[in-house]
């Protein structure tokens, strides 16, 4: 599934599950999602299992968003009690949607426990009370916490889970990885329980090739080896020391929920020559989670860092906010960096580094290669320093539950494709009038490709489509161009160019600085029409 097909999807008002591999937009899909709700107007509850999660968002744990707290579950005196908190009350009044993220690390019983809090806050016996509910990870991740003894169990082992006919949204496209790459194949192979060829690549494969210009972050399994490591790199450097130490403000349980949920310390220890790592995005000072660096000089008292490409960024202190309706309920500031020497995968989990180094010896868990590994965006910046068994390990039932999941997502795609986009708009609409909020809805109107996508699924050929809808062919071609850049082209493969017609105008465009028609057209002569060179160049730029 494409994430614009995802994005329709959820705007149709299904309980969805947002899945797929690492670098495939999960968290930029939401963050889109919960932009278009609140520009509507409605209120959505913004949340993750995990602090760390939770910040990527400006949202909380679901744990304090619901009132579960640190229990796996509750009984009906707890809900009883839980109902007694004005917030949490006020909080269900002005929620619709309620988004969960990293939910591979949430478990079952505490799934089936936030079910019994919003059924009660809501009055109703639907599941979760009637909200939608939209749950994004991937369950190859990291799983849920062992508890008291008891083997952890996944979200889709919860009662409710078959209860709510969620729907299944697998996103399939790369953004972070590069294709040609072989990480995308290790992550795959790691994911399909296939471990000697997973092993293969990284015994015989050639990759590091990065590290030559960049110092890679060391991931560690265990804290203790990354607070060592970083306390004694510090230690060597004879330069002298700078504090900064965070800023709060707001409700102080939420204050606490966000520290543990920064990775910025709440005490920072700064020298000239200190390795350092951005913890938070900021795309107008071009720095992302996980852009690695070094203190090179202070400015007005804030730290300069100098990074991989030989740029200089002022760090300056940056904001993590909880908010609800609106409101600003907590805020913590500090400067988004933290000493980088070292990190645990469990810290890793979000980020996108260019370069590591990672231990993975001492791996106790399945799915903490995965999870590692996938932090990179190439193995062209990966240096292994161990690996043991469980480095590969994923849990074989996943395995298989994941192959349903693909399956079930494409049913979906199929659904969704043969519903009128005037059906699809009506529903969508009905849906967000529906929802509690506090503004005007904005008017939506159907894009004009969408029609036409129609009757590209019943392969009518481009002639034929123009007269169906009483427009010129150069109408529906600029249709073809928009649909194969939101969905992709799988669908329009009937009209694609014969092989060997098509391997000459790919010939034809490589020659070209550019995607412009009229060079290739003079290249080619009268034997290739405009019409079959752009529908050519339509599954060459998507490609």
């Amino acid at each position: 599934m494409t994430q614009a097909e995802a994005f329709e999807a959820l705007k149709l008002g299904h309980n969805v599950f947002l899945t797929g591999p690492a670098g495939s937009g999960k968290t930029f899909l939401l963050q889109k999602y919960i932009k278009y709700l609140k520009q509507n107007g409605k209120g959505v509850g913004v949340t993750a299992s995990t602090g760390i999660a939770a910040t990527h968002m400006n949202g909380i744990t679901i744990h304090s968003w619901s009132g579960l707290g640190i229990k796996d579950e509750v009984s009906k005196e707890d809900v009883n009690k839980i109902l007694k908190k004005r917030f949490i009350k006020k909080r269900f009044e002005n929620t619709g949607v309620l988004i969960i993220d990293e939910i591979s690390m949430l478990s079952a019983y505490q799934f089936d426990s936030i079910n019994f809090i919003c059924q009660a806050f809501k009055n109703s016996s639907l599941p979760f009370g009637g909200m939608q509910i939209v749950c994004s990870g991937d369950f190859f991740q990291l799983p849920p916490i062992e508890r008291e003894g008891r083997i952890p169990k996944f979200v889709y082992e919860s009662n409710v889970w078959n209860n709510m006919n969620i729907k299944i949204c697998y996103l399939e496209e790369q953004y972070r990885q590069k294709e040609e790459d072989k990480l995308l194949e290790l992550l795959n192979h790691i994911r399909n329980n296939r471990i000697q060829e997973a092993k293969n690549i990284l015994m015989t494969g050639s990759f590091g090739g990065a590290l030559n210009n960049i110092e890679p972050a060391k991931l560690y399994t265990h804290n203790v080896d990354v607070d060592a490591i970083n306390y004694t790199e510090l230690s060597k450097i004879s330069e002298e020391e700078s504090f900064y130490f965070m800023k709060t403000g707001g409700n102080k349980h939420v204050v606490e929920a966000l520290k543990r949920g920064c990775l910025a310390p709440e005490k920072l220890v700064l020298k000239r020559g200190a390795k350092v790592m951005f913890v938070k995005n900021n795309f107008e000072e071009d720095y992302v989670n996980g852009t690695m660096g070094k203190v090179a000089d202070y400015e007005n008292g804030l730290p300069i860092i100098k990074i991989s490409d030989g740029r200089h960024i002022k760090a300056d202190f940056a904001s993590w906010k909880a908010e609800e309706d609106g409101q600003i309920k907590a805020e913590i500031s500090q400067i988004p960096l933290r000493l980088a020497w070292a990190i645990t995968v469990h810290k890793s989990q979000g980020m996108n580094l260019d370069a590591a180094e990672i231990d993975l010896s001492k791996s106790f868990v399945e799915g903490m290669g995965y999870v590692a590994l996938s932090r990179l965006r190439s193995l062209n910046g990966l240096k292994l320093a161990g690996m043991n068994e469980m480095s590969f390990m994923v849990n074989k039932v996943i395995s298989e539950i994941d192959k349903e999941l693909k399956q079930k997502s494409g049913n979906f795609v199929s659904e969704l494709k043969v519903m009128h986009p005037k059906e699809k708009l009506k529903k969508q609409t009905d849906f967000l009038r529906s929802l509690p909020g506090f503004g005007k809805i904005k008017e939506s109107k159907i894009p004009n490709h969408e029609i036409t996508k129609l009757l590209v699924i019943q392969k009518i050929p481009i002639k034929e489509m123009a007269e169906k809808r009483n427009l010129c062919q150069d109408t529906i071609l600029r249709h073809l161009e928009k649909i194969a850049e939101s969905c992709g082209t799988a669908d329009l493969q009937y009209l694609k160019p014969r092989d060997e017609r098509f391997d000459k105008i790919k010939a034809a465009f490589s020659g070209m600085e550019d995607f412009k028609l009229n060079p290739v057209k003079l290249y080619l002569g009268d034997d290739f029409s405009y019409e079959e060179i752009r529908l050519a160049r339509l599954f060459l730029k998507t490609n």
